[in-house]
């Protein structure tokens, strides 16, 4: 996971964790492990943060950290196309917080082989 935003103009690097107080935040919802994980990590360096916007559906948070509501947090993959456009940059990567993706794949009468190399690889990654 990580905290997403647009470049700051004229203004020194974001820092972790003593620029988060007043910056404005654009997080998962409250049902959200993954908000549950950032309260927590907030919890333990006793940052209370400013939350703009609790958005429960993670595509939602692209444009709305894209505009400058805010920063997102997000797993990179959801933003990759705006970081490599660098219409996005990422502040800061929490490397405590994981976002799991889990593929189901049934059985095939004539399976794919590009899919079984993928689940293969992804099998084989340790965690």
């Amino acid at each position: 996971m990580a905290l997403v935003g647009r470049k700051f103009r004229g203004r020194k690097r974001f820092q972790y964790p003593g620029d988060l107080e007043g910056t404005p935040l654009l997080l998962p919802t409250l049902d959200s492990a993954l908000r549950v994980a950032f309260d927590l990590a907030m919890e333990r360096l006793g940052i209370r943060p400013v939350i703009a916007a609790e958005v429960d559906d993670m595509a939602m948070l692209r444009p709305l950290a894209r505009e400058g509501a805010g920063m997102a947090l997000v797993p990179p993959v959801v933003v990759v196309g705006e970081l490599e456009r660098g219409s996005l940059v990422e502040h800061h990567r929490f490397t405590e917080i994981r976002e799991h993706f889990y593929a189901i794949s049934p059985s095939r009468r004539f399976p794919n082989p590009l899919v079984d190399e993928l689940l293969t690889g992804v099998r084989s990654e340790p965690g």
